[in-house]
């Protein structure tokens, strides 16, 4: 929080008279937002444990009524609308329907028990991501729902199969494979202006899914039939997939133009450094300016002057490549990787089930911000607003963190006396 603190200060620092403590500046609303968590920390971990085993129902409720009033009487920002002013400040409540999710779905888990393996049960607790998912896509907030999709590990830790895994990855694969094919080749409808340029993508397609069926018939003589037929229905939802992902990119379904054309940026198919890629462009020139070992503290002349976009929130990580290079680049992505991968140790030694699953959700959650965040701002993935667990300005975001991994710290310190 302290690093992070910094880099916002550069963000909003313009002469020597500036004051860290100035609440008027971002940078001061941090600080007094930082020293809000540091209380809030120190109330949850005198709090029991089970508290937020036997309440986490409630919150979850609770969250999805903020999700829904957010849509009726929300102040609009940055075309969603997404936030509740209060004063001069404003509360995000998706930011802690993370929380939220994360211990509703160690309590439904650990009571399904043996339960779990069952389709039935499974599809309850996709019912528990989608309808918050839902919500949030009505603001429109697409980064959120992004972070909903870490939770499969979670699941896949408490035994959903890898294909759902080998699954996601494969379709993101073709979902890539499909933009820069049909782009500028395909036209919707399938029967029209360009239908037969469709419709022989669409037979392409077919024709991947007959080889692999092919392939595996031919390399596993002793291929069982229900495997073969799991295979048919997997070649039936990517044909599905394919057809919808032209559709969407074609039509204005789901995304908006903006959003399309930053998926078309990203994938190099379009070049538009003035308009829609902009802020990408700004940014990957940010970091590039750091070199190895970046400008210094506050010497940064594209931090100074503004020239990236939302650099104190979504960008932020482009301060840390300006002022400091790729050195403070490596050790903020060591310290973010670190703190994943101690949640998951802390998981792991973890006597209750609950709390396992819990510490899973923590871990996953904030590794999906780190993916997405980087990945925007170098050029890896389409710009979406998400901020950068525990560097990013904005109140909501660092109290959820903080919320998320307090209740993490309290209920490891309960492992020996927790045994649901």
């Amino acid at each position: 929080m302290l690093l992070g603190w910094t880099a916002i200060f550069s963000a909003g620092y313009h002469d020597s008279t500036h004051a860290f403590y100035d609440f008027g500046t971002e940078s001061g609303k941090q600080l007094f937002w930082i020293g809000i968590c540091m209380m809030l920390c120190l109330v949850i971990l005198n709090v029991e444990g089970s508290i937020f085993n036997q309440f986490a129902w409630p919150m979850y409720g609770f969250v999805l009524l903020l999700l829904l009033l957010v849509l009726l009487v929300g102040k609009e920002v940055g075309g969603a609308k997404a936030w509740f002013r209060i004063g001069g400040f404003g509360i995000q409540p998706s930011e802690f329907s993370k929380m939220a999710i994360a211990l509703v779905m160690a309590r439904f888990i650990a009571e399904s028990g043996s339960k779990f393996r069952h389709v039935k049960t499974r599809l309850k607790a996709a019912g528990i991501l989608l309808f918050p998912a839902g919500l949030i896509l009505l603001q429109p907030d697409l980064g959120t729902v992004l972070v909903y999709s870490s939770f499969v590990f979670v699941l896949y830790r408490e035994g959903l199969s890898g294909a759902i895994l080998i699954g996601g990855m494969g379709g993101i694969a073709l979902g890539v494979i499909c933009i820069i094919m049909g782009q500028g080749t395909i036209d919707y409808p399938l029967f029209g202006p360009g239908g037969g340029e469709h419709l022989l993508y669409i037979l392409v397609v077919i024709a991947m899914g007959i080889g692999l069926l092919l392939v595996k018939l031919f390399t596993f003589p002793r291929f069982k039939k229900k495997r073969i037929w799991s295979t048919v229905l997997w070649g039936v939802a990517a044909l599905i997939f394919s057809v919808g992902v032209s559709t969407v990119m074609k039509t204005d379904l789901l995304l908006k133009g903006y959003q399309k054309q930053r998926i078309l940026i990203t994938l190099g198919q379009v070049q538009d450094p003035q308009g829609s890629g902009y802020n990408l462009d700004k940014s990957k020139m940010a970091i590039g300016s750091g070199g190895f070992s970046g400008k210094g503290h506050l010497q940064g002349p594209m931090t100074k002057y503004n020239y990236v976009p939302e650099q104190s929130t979504d960008f932020i990580f482009t301060i840390i490549g300006e002022e400091w290079g790729f050195l403070g680049c490596f050790v903020v992505l060591v310290l973010q990787t670190t703190l994943c991968l101690r949640l998951l140790f802390l998981a792991e030694r973890q006597r209750s089930q609950f709390s396992r699953v819990y510490g899973y959700s923590c871990a996953s959650i904030l590794f999906m911000h780190l993916l997405i965040n980087v990945g925007m701002v170098i050029g890896l993935a389409p710009v979406i607003g998400i901020p950068l667990p525990f560097f990013s300005y904005g109140g909501s975001s660092i109290l959820g963190f903080t919320i998320l991994i307090s209740i993490m710290l309290r209920l490891d310190a309960e492992r020996l006396t927790m045994f649901r």
